[in-house]
């Protein structure tokens, strides 16, 4: 077990990354040195360095200083990544970021909330009503939070509520007294060879429940029954919660994010309309349905992290819903060579309530290019469906066009898990 008395310098590998700029924020709460590097300058490294981090913009050994105490990565990174080759020569202990949660999650009654989509979201309204409740919980979101703008909040009593990835399996790590499964869906097929192998990682984390936990699902969703029919834990259908009205959060799945986060503040003793009002103050996370402003030409901007074929069309059959009668357009960056080519036919179907579909470079994050996929094959099989399509060769592009062909009426939502939130600010 780690010893975080003990450690008294810490550097981050991929500092700028929503969850490992969680962990280097708590550390630097807990008045530890702290350094860390990463390839993008942004509003999360430049915030860390105004809070106390030494911050490199690239990957380098002479980043690493030889008395540090803790590498902490993310597994995103290349096993010949300068930084970590050196850590592991100098014999520095190193842990991933999900080492790092399951560590901090020790010694804290944990609420795990994990799903292939709506995790960060069900997280962020936990988060506000245990707070509201005066719980004074520790919370960790992939996200930025509305009410603080951080993705860290620092309680002092011993209830930790925490977002739990499963990509590379990364939430075996945390041990959770109370889990919350929103779904379960193909991701992340890049590491994961299909949906079964998907269905046997969240089996594997259920399994970690004794009798005296919670599981907080929908039982009788097709794919998550295989991963429940062992289960040793109290089973709690968050499908029976009523229906929560007047949510400021748009869209059914938001409905169904809050029910869930309702039904784990039913286990936590929180009193029922203290939990309802404070749903329904709930103004969403960063990037998720984000309202940033009105472009100079009067048309509303909005900015949304949906980058899976489920997440795009929930997000649009919301967008819809909100604007029956006004065009809406959207900038899609695509996420990833993988996951483009592996959910191509699924994603070229997800736009049908857009009027308009500018699609960007993919953002290839972790991987390396792929000339079997473009944003040009993706614009052409939106098209094959029926939406209105273009692929462009970069943002200043889509910019340019969204100035000199939208009106005030007009709706743009700029979509996607990379930086085309970039043209949102841009625009405003």
């Amino acid at each position: 077990m780690l010893d975080l008395e003990n450690i008294n310098k810490v550097h981050f590998i991929g500092i700028g990354g929503i969850g490992v700029s969680a962990i280097s924020r708590m550390m630097l709460q807990k008045d530890k040195i702290v350094s860390g590097s990463d390839i993008d300058e942004s509003e999360i490294t430049k915030a860390l360095e105004e809070e106390g981090a030494k911050i490199f913009d690239k990957h380098s050994a002479e980043n690493l200083a030889d008395d540090t105490d803790l590498v902490v990565y993310t597994v995103a990174i290349d096993s010949d990544n300068p930084e970590f080759v050196k850590a592991k020569e100098l014999g520095i202990e190193t842990k991933t970021y999900s080492q790092m949660l399951g560590s901090i999650s020790d010694g804290y009654y944990t609420v795990a909330v994990a799903g292939t989509h709506g995790k960060t979201t069900t997280t962020a309204m936990l988060a506000k009503v245990a707070v509201d409740a005066e719980l004074s919980p520790t919370v960790i979101v992939g996200s930025l939070l509305k009410d603080s703008g951080s993705n860290l909040i620092v309680g002092d009593r011993d209830l930790f509520i925490v977002e739990a990835c499963e990509y590379k399996r990364s939430f075996l790590d945390l041990k959770p007294n109370i889990l919350v499964i929103t779904n379960i869906d193909e991701d992340h097929l890049d590491y994961y060879k299909d949906l079964a192998d998907i269905q046997n990682a969240f089996t594997e984390l259920v399994s970690k429940l004794g009798e005296d936990n919670f599981l907080v699902c929908n039982p009788n969703d097709e794919k998550i029954k295989p991963v429940i029919k062992n289960a040793k834990c109290k089973i709690v259908d968050y499908t029976k919660v009523e229906n929560i009205k007047d949510l400021k959060v748009e869209g059914v799945y938001n409905l169904e994010n809050a029910k869930a986060a309702f039904a784990v503040l039913e286990i936590l003793k929180v009193k029922k309309q203290k939990a309802i009002s404070s749903l329904q103050e709930f103004e969403s996370v960063w990037r998720r349905f984000e309202y940033k402003g009105t472009a100079i030409n009067g048309a509303e901007v909005y900015d949304d992290y949906a980058h899976h074929p489920t997440e795009i069309r929930a997000a649009l059959r919301a967008a819809r819903e909100k604007f029956p009668n006004q065009e809406i357009i959207i900038a899609f960056q695509p996420h990833l060579y993988s996951r483009t080519k592996l959910l191509l036919n699924d994603m070229a179907q997800s736009f049908k309530d857009a009027d308009d579909i500018l699609v960007a470079p993919i953002y290839a994050a972790r991987e390396k290019n792929d000339p079997n996929i473009s944003s040009q094959i993706l614009a052409e099989e939106i098209k094959k469906n029926g939406s209105n399509a273009r692929a462009y060769s970069d943002f200043s592009e889509i910019e340019q066009y969204l100035k000199d062909n939208t009106q005030k009426s007009d709706i743009i939502i700029t979509m996607g898990a990379g930086d085309i939130y970039k043209i949102a600010e841009n625009l405003i």
